[in-house]
């Protein structure tokens, strides 16, 4: 046996049966409506809800708008498990001159990354560029953001939006410390996803 037929073999199918069940259960349908909904018979119904047939993604799509639910609904057990990442257990990365950047999300989002800056009054991080767009929502403090001829005064509760992969820079412009959630493309670690703020303050 080769190595791509012993791979699909070891590979894991979805288990829908039990998502099935408690939908069905929930709407107060007997196996035999869902199969009078869904033109399938009331035997491969049960082996469905107890996991010894493997339905096509055609079942499974009749199975759901049976139950008028997005197919997705059927396969929770094959979702990712969520995460939760306390204040506590974020990953810092101190910025030159004061401040400091927190991993929000632990590291674990893949498709997006979120950060907390910090800056002290006074500061500034210098130009970088980041891929892709950046969201910022400006938590405390008063930030002022650059990007070409674009200069925004940002309070608390602001939010503003651009393409990262044009120079921009971010200042504190206020009294006193400034607290601002910063939204990019991911995955990347911390050391990835934060180092462009203290590079860009060095090479200043």
């Amino acid at each position: 046996m080769d190595m791509e037929s012993k791979e699909c073999r070891m590979r894991r199918r979805p288990m829908v049966g039990c998502q099935v069940r408690k939908l069905r259960t929930d709407r107060g349908l007997t196996l035999a409506q869902v199969g009078e909904r869904t033109g399938l018979n009331v035997g491969y119904l049960s082996q469905v809800e107890t996991d010894k047939a493997s339905p096509s993604l055609e079942t499974l799509a009749a199975i759901a708008d049976s139950f008028d639910v997005p197919i997705t609904w059927l396969l929770m057990d094959a979702a990712p498990p969520p995460r939760v990442v306390r204040h506590d257990e974020r990953r810092l990365e101190p910025l030159p001159m004061g401040g400091q950047l927190e991993e929000v999300d632990g590291g674990y989002a893949r498709g997006l990354r979120m950060v907390e800056g910090m800056m002290l009054p006074g500061m500034t991080t210098g130009l970088m560029t980041d891929a892709g767009e950046e969201h910022h929502l400006v938590l405390e403090g008063q930030v002022r953001l650059r990007q070409g001829e674009f200069v925004a005064d940002l309070g608390p509760g602001d939010y503003l939006v651009w393409d990262g992969a044009f120079p921009h820079s971010a200042e504190n412009i206020g009294d006193c410390p400034s607290r601002i959630l910063i939204c990019t493309p991911g995955p990347n670690t911390i050391s990835n996803s934060l180092s462009p703020y203290a590079r860009a303050r060095q090479e200043k």
